[in-house]
């Protein structure tokens, strides 16, 4: 099943194009890693992807994060979950979050490694566990795909490659940009290359190496 297309679209940010030409389908069970180095525009790309999935349930993991430093990380990840229900609900949960609720929230906080952190404030947590807690969001929320922006940027190998595996077992469909061509190859079953204000690359890992890949940093 297709879930999303972009035809010789020019995309960016306002008035000023970042990729143009770019011509691509996404079908249900890929696993996309994006790559190329800072300010090619992958960020757009993936913008432009959530954009055309507005009748799926995504997943997101921005670049920043999109936590709210001032709350604990129970209620960051709990936001995954605020579009489900109404304002009510939520005002209650924010208030008063029952056991069921926060005990689902430790489930994927447990999954990320943060057992035991949901009552911490953001704020006091170092850059790699704000990645976590995005992520947990993500998991929390689930749904048809995951698009995220550098999901592991600031994890140690070992953690990154545990959190690909979270992510692989819970979503069918995965978009990723990364910064680690072996991770990409070793999670991905596709990987698109951006470069020269466009795609210069988009095959499957298993017919890439890393001196393919390394190409696209020269």
């Amino acid at each position: 099943m297709q879930l999303l297309a972009l035809d010789n679209e020019t995309l960016g940010w306002g008035a000023t194009p970042v990729l143009s030409g770019v011509s691509l389908t996404v079908d249900q069970g890929e696993r996309i890693a994006l790559l190329g180095p800072s300010g090619v525009g992958k960020s757009t790309l993936l913008n432009a992807m959530r954009l055309r999935m507005t009748d799926r349930r995504v997943a997101l993991v921005p670049q920043e994060n999109g936590l709210v430093a001032q709350l604990s990380v129970f209620h960051n990840v709990w936001m995954g979950r605020l579009d489900d229900f109404g304002t009510a609900r939520n005002m209650r949960t924010l208030l008063w979050p029952v056991g069921r609720e926060r005990a689902e929230v430790d489930a994927d906080l447990a999954r990320t490694g943060l057992n035991g952190l949901g009552r911490r404030r953001v704020s006091t947590l170092s850059g790699g566990q704000k990645q976590r807690v995005a992520l947990s969001r993500a998991l929390l929320r689930g749904g048809d795909v995951v698009i995220a922006d550098e999901p592991v940027s600031a994890v140690d190998p070992a953690q990154s490659r545990e959190l690909l595996s979270q992510i692989e077992a819970s979503f069918a469909t995965s978009i990723l940009a990364l910064h680690d061509v072996q991770l990409a190859l070793d999670h991905a079953t596709r990987i698109i290359g951006l470069g020269r204000g466009g795609i210069v690359l988009d095959a499957p890992s298993a017919d890439l190496t890393i001196p393919d890949l390394m190409g696209l940093y020269a």
